[in-house]
């Protein structure tokens, strides 16, 4: 058999991984989104993005969605608003407030961003616009029927993000 010698194609460059001298890959973490439905399981989450922040120097985003009420109308007679101005200046309130403890935890980069719209749609569309390398996502860690009936926005999140998903359990150990 003869041998043959093939021309090394450099690798595909990707916005989230750098290679060191010594060959091996190495991950860079330039941009984290957190979504946050200002529960005790999201905000757990919120506590890696610190940790994540400074050892990679990475910028965070905190996302709230609000969404919209089923309407339970007739057809023809004008539904109730989705959620009143209250809502949405309680969650922008809420949003400066965790942007504020994670300046103050030492990242410099933090921002937060509000959507409207299904919570899973809606983040997985901000990690593509905003060209996200990781999602930091809590899980109630409903089990049954709650999980039937409710759903995991986690689990739903992680299957279709174009990027990285760590699902934070709120009452498992801490690694960070």
């Amino acid at each position: 058999m003869k041998s043959q010698t093939l021309a090394a194609r450099p690798p595909k460059q990707l916005s989230s991984i750098t290679s060191r001298t010594n060959g091996h890959a190495a991950i860079a973490i330039k941009k984290i989104l957190v979504p946050t439905d200002f529960s005790p399981a999201s905000r757990k989450a919120l506590h890696y993005a610190p940790c994540f922040a400074d050892n990679f120097g990475s910028e965070v985003t905190l996302l709230h969605v609000l969404e919209p009420a089923t309407s339970t109308t007739f057809a023809g007679l004008p539904a109730a608003p989705a959620f009143c101005e209250a809502d949405r200046a309680d969650a922008e309130k809420n949003l400066r407030a965790l942007v504020s403890s994670l300046r103050t935890a030492g990242v410099a980069r933090a921002r937060w961003a509000m959507r409207t719209g299904v919570a899973t749609h809606e983040i997985v569309e901000a990690a593509k616009e905003l060209d996200v390398d990781l999602i930091v996502i809590a899980t109630h860690g409903y089990t049954g029927w709650k999980h039937f009936a409710i759903g995991s926005t986690a689990e739903r999140v992680a299957r279709a993000a174009p990027c990285s998903v760590l699902v934070v359990r709120e009452k498992e150990h801490e690694f960070c």
